[in-house]
């Protein structure tokens, strides 16, 4: 099996003159893709990185993430993607903790990095700039650094189980953990989706999700595998009727969104939908979130001449389960079954033990495309796995057929928009608020996200704080999507709590949503 990198040069050499990759700004064949990377990593292996190094990044999508991916990869490289959503000390955090050689950052995220760039440790002339701003000083020019790099490949040893991406999944504790994906996983997974999903080399994928997400790394290896194309949809916010038009306009036979998206398309004017022609969208993932009934309904009145695929995953463990679209309406509320290749899916109690047919369980998957473990967490990665069985906390039970439905998610995860918030995170920051006592953070029903974050405070005594100041003190500390949207005062007495003093964040949210 070859690296995804390899598969790049390889369809350079078979389809020279075929697209690889574009956004709204530019296009690329794979000749061209190739020779761009080719440059960019020996470019690269030129400022003194060597095997392993990671290089992080910090930007919006765009297809530089195709070149940077596939770049890094020729150069036994590793990518940690960094999601632009996050403050300045979130963004530290990452480049420390993955002890990053090499930083690369869009010009309208500068910023970010400016106000903590004292305080890395990079070195100088390994700061790179891209965009079409002049180039900030103290930054290499990144296309000034791709034009003096060797066209040919790098000629670096490339094994499948070299790491290739650190990918930095939201923490239970506070803190991101680093998951290390490798090229074999990535190769698996991409080739896996592709059969199961039924892609073709013809085929668009319009990769909308974030660049810096597992979602679109996975898809941008399905399409890469079989010498597809990808479309980086480089818009900066999500416009539902901007969707609308690229998906009818640029000829995309697959998109992966989250529920949130596709309640916004089908909520635009009926004229604006029926204005476009959606006959040439063939596929259609969604995802990250539990998607409602009449959600999936609308989904396939408006797209008519397309399938809907609904899969359930972790950056983890990759793909786990898949609800197929003849599945859609028989199993509704299901997550499907296993995947091509995917071993037998186990639902565990406390003590290790498999749970009756219809019991709850903690869902243990075992995929081809497990993840390494965590970067520098070895209990972590050991509390991940039972063998070779991987877990990342979710409940779940499986009927007489065989199809899985997630009863409780992470913890107490809360998904917002298809983004990832785990309360000790925000409860944290809220915490270190002079007035706060305690807090507990939750997610409480929003037709537009699926979720907000809520959070539940108890000040000190003889305190006094608003919603305004506690929303003023996350806004500088925290990324806008996992700030609280609303803060609600409560008494200590008030707070529910187990026998030895947890608050329970399950109780407190169906009392909250009685309130």
């Amino acid at each position: 099996m070859q690296t995804i990198p390899q598969s790049v040069a390889t369809y350079a050499r078979l389809q020279p003159d075929k697209p690889a990759a574009r956004d709204s700004r530019r296009a690329l064949t794979y000749r061209q893709l190739d020779e761009r990377c080719n440059r960019l990593a020996n470019a690269l292996l030129g400022l003194g990185l060597r095997k392993g190094d990671r290089v992080a990044i910090l930007a919006y999508n765009c297809i530089e993430w195709m070149e940077l991916y596939i770049a890094l990869g020729k150069a036994a490289l590793i990518a940690v993607p960094i999601n632009f959503r996050l403050v300045p000390a979130e963004v530290r955090f990452i480049v420390e903790n993955c002890e990053a050689s090499a930083l690369v950052v869009q010009d309208e995220l500068l910023d970010r990095v400016e106000a903590i760039r004292a305080e890395l440790p990079i070195a100088e002339q390994r700061y790179i700039h891209f965009g079409p701003e002049k180039v900030a000083a103290g930054y290499q020019s990144y296309e000034a650094l791709l034009a003096a790099g060797r066209p040919h490949d790098p000629r670096i040893e490339v094994a499948l189980t070299d790491p290739w991406a650190f990918m930095y999944t939201s923490g239970t504790t506070g803190k991101p953990k680093g998951a290390i994906r490798s090229h074999g996983s990535q190769s698996r997974i991409g080739l896996v989706t592709a059969y199961d999903m039924g892609f073709a080399r013809d085929d668009t994928g319009l990769l909308v999700m974030p660049m810096c997400h597992a979602n679109s790394f996975f898809f941008l290896s399905a399409f890469a595998t079989i010498g597809g194309t990808c479309f980086i949809y480089d818009r900066r916010s999500f416009d539902p009727e901007h969707l609308v038009l690229t998906l009818a306009e640029q000829g995309a036979a697959f998109t992966s969104l989250v529920p949130t998206h596709y309640i916004m398309m089908l909520g635009l004017p009926a004229a604006a939908k029926a204005s476009r022609d959606m006959s040439k969208v063939r596929k259609l993932l969604i995802s990250s979130a539990p998607a409602r009934r009449e959600t999936k309904l609308e989904i396939m009145e408006y797209f008519k001449n397309s399938q809907l695929f609904e899969l359930y995953g972790s950056t983890e463990a990759g793909w786990v389960t898949l609800l197929r679209p003849d599945e859609q309406l028989t199993h509704l509320g299901s997550i499907g079954r296993e995947w091509t290749g995917n071993g037998r899916t186990r639902l565990l109690d406390a003590a290790g033990r498999d749970v009756p047919q219809g019991e709850p369980g903690e869902l243990f998957s075992h995929t081809p495309f497990v993840f390494d473990g965590y970067w520098k967490l070895p209990e972590k990665t050991a509390e991940a796995f039972r063998g070779s069985y991987c877990s990342v906390g979710d409940m779940a039970r499986r009927d007489e057929q065989g199809f899985y439905y997630l009863v409780d998610r992470k913890s107490n995860m809360i998904i917002s928009g298809g983004e990832n918030v785990y309360p000790s995170e925000v409860e944290t920051v809220l915490c270190q608020h002079p007035q706060v006592k305690d807090v507990a953070v939750i997610g409480v029903p929003h037709d537009k996200w699926g979720e907000a974050v809520q959070a539940v405070v108890i000040l000190h005594d003889g305190q006094s704080a608003q919603e305004g100041d506690l929303l003023a003190w996350c806004k500088t500390r925290i990324a806008g999507y996992k700030r609280p949207r609303s803060i609600v005062f409560i008494r200590e007495e008030e707070m529910p709590r187990t026998a030895t003093g947890k608050i329970q964040h399950r109780v407190l949210r169906e009392q909250m949503r009685k309130t």
